[in-house]
């Protein structure tokens, strides 16, 4: 029932305007284990680094222009403490495996199948981004991905890096 939930949510907003969510300011980022290699295995173990949480499925169009933005942005920040994560929400990982042979991440890929991950961030579009600060405080949100608003989510990150 979640799942279906979720997809007809994705489905609704899609193409939506950005937003930038004040809501989100200061709030605790949920933790969640991580299953990938090259970081430690709970969010809140990347404490003392800026995060970028982005979820994305393999039917969603935007996500495959934000790939090549965040690979960008990883090797541009990373040595500054930027820490890019992208969650896949399908529930078939051969989908999300297609989608990324054909638009490459040099980022870490978590999986999230049933939708746990994003039930916990409320998430309400596809794709949708969480900027977390080296406290562990979600600071920005962004539905979609547009890209008018390159310079200001790369001006956000910026921001967090420098404090």
């Amino acid at each position: 029932m979640r799942q279906l939930y979720l997809s007809m949510l994705f489905i609704l907003l899609i193409g939506f305007a950005p937003l930038s969510s004040s809501f989100a300011q200061q709030m605790a980022a949920p933790d969640f284990a991580i299953s990938a290699d090259s970081l430690p295995n709970q969010l809140s173990g990347l404490t003392g680094q800026v995060v970028y949480l982005d979820f994305w499925a393999s039917w969603c169009k935007p996500c495959r222009k934000s790939f090549p933005w965040m690979n960008q942005m990883q090797q541009k920040y990373g040595a500054q403490g930027l820490k890019i994560i992208a969650v896949n929400l399908d529930t078939e990982r051969a989908l999300a495996q297609e989608f990324l042979t054909k638009v490459p991440a040099n980022i870490p890929i978590i999986y999230d199948p049933q939708g746990n991950i994003a039930s916990d961030y409320q998430l309400v579009g596809m794709p949708s981004s969480y900027l977390i600060d080296k406290s562990g405080k979600i600071r920005y949100s962004h539905k979609g991905f547009f890209t008018r608003s390159l310079p200001k989510y790369e001006q956000e990150i910026v921001l967090l890096l420098n404090e």
